[in-house]
């Protein structure tokens, strides 16, 4: 049993420090509410600490992801014994992590950030926390720049890990390994190790461990360096951007502040010509093979039609049409975890979660069935958009949804009318009434079944 009682004398923390570190970087007030998702390490052992020691409003949340047994029940009970003896509220969460990635076909390390990044929003949401606060330093945003460098990255990801982005904040920026390291021995803190951490199996501990000390080697003062550069890369970061919108004010001609014409001939004359490009059509949701195909095909190609997300390009002669799709004015409806019922233009979506053990499917078009773990909520409901595809249930390989409703005979006014179920992740589950999506079917895995039924 691991007890501590804490006390501010007790203790030698940075706590001005992590004050002022707060302050400057404008990660929270006094009197907002902080999640603190704590691992049981001593990163977030000290985070955790640091935030009760300066009076902070917060709360412990910990995601048991199943994956080292007798280990990981042991970190819950630890993170759950640091709550009662900070006397702050605790959540936690347990997931089928290795079921979860093998079904989405992604990595272990992937599949537990979804998890819990995730969980961490419904958790704030639901509670009304106003930030979601991480553990990480100054040593992880090293190791981020050199992973983004090794895979392939755009400016943004030189920047490294900020401090502060939407509802998440790292007040542990200040602070290198070492440093923690120091604060953690000379206050005999109380931590658990994660002896995965020592496996140079993950990229990112291959970079700790391999990496990174010979680096030190070469400069002994690498996270200075690094912390340095990466502020330099944020300010070149935002001359870029001061730069694109300039651009675009001066390309994006508007009449009614949605709908855009571009004049093609001065668009093709802005160098770095694929860099600025991918900038300036970036808040449309355009990915760099998309604006490839373009450049590749406006010379000769009047009358295309290039689709993101959310807009289409139309390429005509001497200049470039942006407008938003056309979605008929439908509107887009988010499920929460929990609801059981949604409308959606004439229809009606109702849903129910049930054991495993209790599951026995019928053979119904206007019902689907879907393992719970692999859901991420908020769902949505909307129309199709031009370029959805999905896993048709009980098929081989991807289909476009396009494709799907000309073998099916549907008419271009039947398509809008039906309700398209989209995973948080943004995969399409369910074309609702006709075909489930097969990633996301029930398995001998599975623990819980969500049962969804729409109603016309």
């Amino acid at each position: 049993m691991w007890s501590v009682k804490f006390s501010d004398k007790a203790y030698n923390l940075p706590l001005a420090q992590f004050r002022s570190f707060v302050k400057e970087q404008q990660l929270f007030t006094s009197g907002d509410k902080i999640l603190a998702a704590v691992s049981g390490g001593r990163d977030s052992v000290v985070m955790a600490l640091l935030l009760h020691a300066a009076g902070v409003k917060f709360s412990i949340a910990h995601c048991n992801f199943h994956l080292r047994d007798e280990e990981s029940l042991a970190d819950e009970n630890f993170c759950r014994e640091l709550a009662e003896t900070l006397q702050v509220p605790f959540h936690k969460a347990d997931f089928d992590t290795s079921a979860y990635a093998a079904a989405l076909k992604i990595s272990i390390q992937m599949a537990a950030r979804e998890l819990r990044y995730r969980w961490f929003e419904e958790i704030r949401e639901e509670h009304q926390y106003d930030y979601i606060a991480l553990a990480h330093h100054q040593n992880d945003s090293v190791e981020t720049v050199l992973l983004n460098l090794v895979r392939g990255t755009g400016i943004a990801g030189m920047h490294g890990i900020l401090p502060k982005r939407e509802n998440i904040v790292r007040p542990l920026l200040f602070l290198t390994r070492n440093e923690i390291d120091e604060i953690v021995e000379s206050n005999a803190i109380a931590y658990r190790e994660d002896h995965s951490n020592f496996s140079s199996k993950y990229a990112r501990n291959k970079l700790r461990l391999e990496v990174i000390p010979q680096l030190k080697e070469l400069n002994p003062s690498l996270e200075e360096t690094f912390e340095k550069n990466i502020a330099r890369f944020a300010s070149l970061e935002t001359l870029l951007y001061s730069t694109v919108e300039k651009l675009r004010v001066e390309l994006f001609a508007s009449s009614d502040g949605c709908r855009y014409k571009i004049n093609l001939e001065k668009l093709k004359q802005i160098k770095p010509l694929e860099l600025l490009l991918y900038e300036l059509f970036r808040p449309f949701n355009f990915n760099e093979s998309v604006l490839k195909d373009l450049i590749n095909t406006w010379n000769g190609q009047a009358g295309k039609v290039f689709f993101s997300s959310s807009h289409q390009l139309l390429l005509d002669r001497n200049e470039l049409l942006l407008f938003p799709i056309d979605r008929s004015a439908k509107e887009i409806v988010k499920i929460r975890q929990g609801q059981k019922e949604v409308r959606w233009e004439n229809s009606t979506l109702n849903s129910r979660v049930i054991p495993a053990v209790e599951f026995n499917p019928e053979v119904n078009p206007s019902t689907a069935y879907f393992d719970t773990d692999l859901l991420q909520y908020p769902l949505q409901i909307r129309s199709w958009i031009e370029g959805d595809w999905f896993f048709p249930f009980g098929m081989k390989g991807k289909k476009k949804l396009s494709d799907f409703f000309i073998s099916e005979k549907i008419s271009r006014a039947e398509k809008a009318e039906i309700p398209i179920l989209v995973n948080g992740n943004g995969d399409v589950l369910w074309v609702c009434g006709y075909r489930s999506d097969d990633r996301y079917k029930v398995t001998s895995r599975t623990r819980k079944v969500t049962i969804f039924e729409v109603q016309n």
